[in-house]
């Protein structure tokens, strides 16, 4: 087992945060935490008004901005609109296994925001950005398995479960490849990952029917503030590039952060690079070798 690890939130003091979906679930817990240690926290999130709602409910200096990762042209504007520089980026919103349904830019809904709109979103704001990147995977990674001739769930029948594995897995995989591209450049941005183990946040109670594995899953969920732990270690701790942080209780589904393991297919690195190629090309959004330098 791996040893815990304890957020530094004192270490965010006077930065600026960006975090993704960040007016419910993890995201909200870790934006009003980061919040209460003076950081400037920036909430991305679809609704402003239900970004708004969240904000009333946090200390300390939080803006309000509108970002629909399932609209690239969204993603685009943000990042125009978006001032300053950015100290932590933290890539948490996600949808998780709905019918099937496609973006604005006709990606499938899963990859399309978990993965695609992220990806554009992190290419965007690098120029900007002066410390970290954090993306949220799931345990569901260790599952899913990336298929580049129908990323976009056209030529197979489509399985929303399957679907969300896929996108979770392209998380890993990105972080990854961003981390080994930030090295050889001799970047000091970092890129890291967590996940929250099984907790009882909205994506687990969002009022459809559950699979038998999602009732035992909200059986042994744990609270959402111990799910936010390991993105609030990722996004504070001093920890190398590419670390993976979750739960490090039985099968990281509870428990304190600790560093959490990939599977087979999350340290692929031929394709993880081939799954960047596509990315870039399906959001037709690059990552500039200028951005990848200090």
């Amino acid at each position: 087992m791996s040893p815990t690890l304890r957020p530094a939130p004192s270490r965010l003091a006077g930065r600026t945060v960006v975090i993704t979906g960040a007016n419910s679930g993890i995201g909200r817990i870790v934006a009003r935490s980061l919040a209460a240690a003076d950081a400037h926290v920036v909430l991305a999130v679809r609704s402003v008004q239900k970004g708004r709602d969240a904000a009333a409910t946090m200390p300390g200096d939080v803006e309000v901005r509108r970002l629909d990762l399932a609209d690239l042209s969204s993603v685009r504007t943000f990042a125009e609109e978006l001032d300053g520089p950015v100290d932590v980026l933290i890539n948490n919103a996600g949808v998780m296994v709905p019918p099937l349904g496609r973006t604005a830019d006709g990606f499938e809904l899963q990859f399309g925001t978990n993965h695609l709109g992220h990806f554009a979103l992190t290419a965007r704001l690098l120029p900007r950005l002066r410390d970290r990147v954090v993306t949220i995977s799931s345990l569901g990674h260790r599952s899913g398995r990336i298929v580049p001739e129908d990323l976009g769930w056209e030529r197979r029948r489509y399985r929303p479960l399957t679907a969300y594995t896929q996108s979770k897995l392209a998380n890993l995989l990105f972080t990854s490849e961003l981390q080994r591209r930030l090295t050889a450049t001799g970047s000091t941005v970092r890129a890291l990952a967590a996940h929250p183990g099984v907790s009882a946040t909205q994506l687990l109670s969002r009022g459809q029917r559950l699979t038998r594995i999602e009732r035992l899953s909200m059986r042994l969920a744990q609270p959402e503030e111990m799910g936010a732990q390991p993105a609030l270690v990722a996004a504070t701790v001093d920890l190398p590039g590419d670390t993976y942080i979750g739960p490090g209780g039985f099968l990281e589904w509870q428990g304190a952060p600790a560093l959490a393991r990939r599977s087979r297919r999350a340290r692929d690195t031929a394709m993880a690079r081939r799954l960047w190629t596509a990315s870039e090309q399906l959001t037709a959004v690059s990552f500039p070798r200028d951005a990848l330098v200090p």
